[in-house]
């Protein structure tokens, strides 16, 4: 190959300190899997190879999928590409050149970038006789690859479109030191545990079925989780003025060519023809909010109207990137749409952190915040848009909330407020959003008020949503918990266990008792062993097990056990009863007992 104007890179000395960053070492490691990939499979074709969070992949073109022996014989070659230490050198070609180099070697996907790029020359790399097309950087040699993992691999369409041809993909991971891949080894395993596609089917929350891709089946237990969910929602939004609406479902396309949404997101919807006339599944609340807005004449007076919906919604998304309940076409919002003047936009901002804060703190998650501000095609007046950034600016900061700057990456309409929690494991989700809309709803859709000037005025729309979706925040809050939800939020809270048969009657009279106070309380009433029966209780995260014998029966009181395993002896029935109505009225993420 020519070489022009090749420049190998700095040796390693010079890179010690400070360490690679990670995305550059990872995209390293898919070179050096794709160097092993070639030499043990002949006339395999690469496609792409990129760095991921936490991880990396490459695509290839393979007509037989990689098994786990594959990946074994892969990561070994790895380790000795790495052990050469071969210097990554960059070098540079016209591209028509590159693509000649391409051709020859068959490598049609490289062949399609190429073509697809507008650049005069192009740069590739080589590490010892591999050489890949590629811009760059890289760490200096490939002995800077001390600590990876190949993880799995699966089929991937070419550029994601089911259209082109299936590729094999295989995903592994890197990391600066062992200590570090360990950490995160242990942290996929026990994401494996904490799947919530697994827990769902064993604790019976949800389903799926292919007559229906996409959407939950939500089981009677989940039902609970949902409805639990949706009290404390409605209990908090009751309490600080929001009126809850309910739009329909399916609506006219004649809306969405209104908002806009026809032109721009109609691949996304699913449409539905009547009577010679188009009609689409609602992808999102927000136009039909405006329609109750305008129900009839506003005054300056009636701001802010807070109206809130727990919104039915279907996207049409493509059925490669559905994922359980963190990627569906269906799903629940707990939307809302606050009309209000801009002065009064700093209250309304505060007022929905401060729910932000309340039920995210329900939950034990400490929210992080960002700020975005004016992209530079941003539509409206600057000094209503420098009013919204204050606005947004100072709730914040009056709640001494420190938050991330992000210039210039506002919607086109407004500002925002993103919200981002972290799980268990470490794993961010941002999940609330609070979104400014200085001119798409307001002047789309001509809403307006009377000023007490006797003008009409545009109000400021905020959207904002808390959970997010239903389906998503219970996916993340059965990882986040393992199942093991908080007494309030269990399906089951409390499961009575008589020690034999005789002891049924007892039972039963601690089951009324207990569903007498409002508490969701089961009786296994089979003639299996004791040990059993807690073992079961335990499988099924039900937090509290009251065992009850002759002793008990005679007492008056119960045996208590936790889902955990500790063993908390007897305690009179009325104790236990009040105690937990307590923890369960007070959303407690701890239990009172023990």
């Amino acid at each position: 190959m020519a070489n022009e104007t090749s420049r190998e890179l700095p040796v390693e000395g010079e890179f010690d300190c400070p360490p690679e960053p990670l995305p550059t070492l990872r995209h390293s490691a898919s070179h050096i899997m794709a160097q092993a990939v070639t030499e043990l499979f002949p006339g395999v074709r690469l496609a792409i190879g990129p760095a991921i969070e936490d991880g990396f992949y490459y695509d290839f073109a393979r007509d037989e999928p990689f098994t786990p022996e594959d990946l074994e014989r892969i990561e070994a070659r790895m380790r000795e590409i790495a052990k050469a230490d071969y210097p990554f050198v960059r070098e540079e070609l016209p591209r028509a050149e590159a693509i000649r180099f391409f051709q020859e070697r068959g490598e049609v996907f490289k062949v399609e970038i190429l073509n697809g790029l507008a650049a005069d020359r192009v740069s590739l790399y080589r590490q010892g006789d591999f050489v890949d097309l590629c811009r760059g950087p890289h760490v200096p040699s490939t002995g800077h690859l001390k600590a990876f993992k190949l993880l799995s691999a699966s089929g991937a369409y070419w550029r994601g479109d089911e259209r082109r041809p299936m590729l094999q993909r295989i995903y592994g991971t890197a990391w600066r030191t062992r200590e570090e891949l360990e950490q995160h080894l242990w942290r996929l395993e026990e994401a494996k545990r904490r799947d919530h596609r697994k827990l769902g089917r064993e604790l019976q929350l949800f389903t799926f079925h292919d007559v229906s891709p996409g959407a939950p089946f939500w089981l009677p237990k989940g039902m609970i989780v949902f409805r639990e969910l949706e009290r404390f929602w409605r209990e908090v939004h009751d309490a600080r003025g929001y009126l809850e609406i309910s739009t329909p479902i399916l609506v006219n396309k004649r809306l969405w060519e209104e908002s806009g949404h026809w032109e721009h997101y109609r691949e996304n919807m699913f449409l539905v023809e009547a009577e010679e006339q188009v009609f689409s599944l609602k992808p999102m609340n927000c136009p039909e909010s405006t329609y109750v807005y305008r129900h009839h004449l506003r005054s300056y007076r009636d701001l802010p109207l807070r109206f809130a919906e727990l919104g039915r919604l279907h996207r049409n998304e493509r059925s490669g990137t559905l994922a359980g309940m963190f990627r569906v076409r269906q799903f629940t919002q707990d939307d809302a749409h606050i009309y209000c003047r801009p002065d009064q936009l700093e209250a309304e901002i505060t007022g929905v952190i401060e729910i932000v804060q309340l039920i995210y703190g329900t939950f034990g998650f400490e929210p992080r915040f960002s700020l975005s501000t004016r992209p530079a095609k941003a539509m409206g007046d600057p000094a209503l848009w420098e009013q919204a950034e204050t606005a947004l600016a100072e709730a914040l900061r009056k709640r001494d909330l420190p938050y991330e700057v992000r210039a210039g990456e506002g919607a086109f309409y407004g500002p925002k407020i993103d919200v981002v929690i972290s799980d268990v494991l470490g794993r961010a989700w941002q999940l609330a959003t609070i979104q400014l809309d200085l001119v798409m709803l307001p002047e789309r859709f001509a809403l307006e008020y009377i000023d007490a000037d006797g003008k009409a005025k545009r109000p400021v729309a905020i959207h904002r949503a808390i959970y997010g979706s239903f389906e998503r925040f219970v996916g993340i809050l059965t990882e986040h918990f393992a199942g093991a939800f908080p007494t309030w939020l269990a399906p089951v809270q409390v499961r009575v266990l008589p020690v034999s048969e005789r002891h049924v009657a007892y039972g039963r009279s601690v089951l009324d008792r207990l569903r007498s106070a409002g508490l969701r309380a089961e009786l296994d009433e089979r003639s299996e062993k004791l040990g059993y029966k807690i073992r079961e209780a335990q499988l099924q995260k039900v937090p509290y097990m009251l065992v009850v014998g002759e002793r008990e029966a005679q007492a008056g009181t119960v045996s208590l056990r936790r889902r955990g395993g500790d063993d908390l002896g007897q305690i009179p029935l009325d104790r236990f009863i009040a105690e937990v109505t307590a923890e369960v009225s007070a959303r407690s993420m701890k239990s009172p007992l023990g």
